[in-house]
């Protein structure tokens, strides 16, 4: 059995309408999965099933949409959770570094999912990536570079060099 603690305004996000969500969830990972309406949540499948599917509730409780963290059911998939404190002790530190991943518009997170063929969802006070381990991991560097104070510029080089399949990205 795993356990895990989502928040609690992302629990109707994991059950969905009428419970089809959790059931649809439960379903593609043959497990059990039970809610309680304070964001505790338990697992029950075979051991493997169980570890897949806690790493989907725990996407969901990040703020990804329950489609995207059904990506993860792909074997070369992962996901990464960035602890914002680590970069911001204020609220208002907090906000700017968002704000730095964000970018413009959407714009930094966008070239950022864009070129490494993941997604990102910043919410709260953490930062999720969900894709193949090698854009992962690309794009964790990239957003720690944005946290750091690196310029959006210099971000964008470091994506150039380390994506093989680079895209032109777009002049600002």
């Amino acid at each position: 059995m795993q356990y895990v603690k989502i928040p609690k305004d992302r629990v109707s996000i994991l059950i969905g309408k009428d419970g089809k969500g959790k059931r649809y969830i439960e379903k593609k990972t043959k497990t059990e999965i039970n809610v309680e309406k304070d964001g505790d949540v338990t697992i029950e499948g075979n051991p493997m099933d169980e570890w897949i599917t806690k790493d989907i509730i725990k996407a969901i409780g990040r703020g990804f949409s329950p489609e995207k963290a059904l990506k993860l059911l792909n074997e070369n998939n992962t996901l990464e959770i960035i602890p914002l404190r680590e970069f911001a002790n204020t609220e208002k530190a907090l906000k700017r570094k968002r704000g730095r991943v964000i970018g413009e518009k959407g714009k930094a997170k966008e070239i950022i999912e864009n070129l490494t063929n993941t997604y990102i969802s910043i919410y709260g006070k953490t930062i999720g990536i969900i894709g193949p381990y090698e854009g992962v991991d690309v794009a964790k560097e990239a957003i720690i570079r944005l946290l750091n104070g690196a310029t959006h510029k210099s971000v964008y080089k470091f994506l150039e060099k380390n994506i093989p399949s680079f895209k032109k990205i777009p002049s600002f």
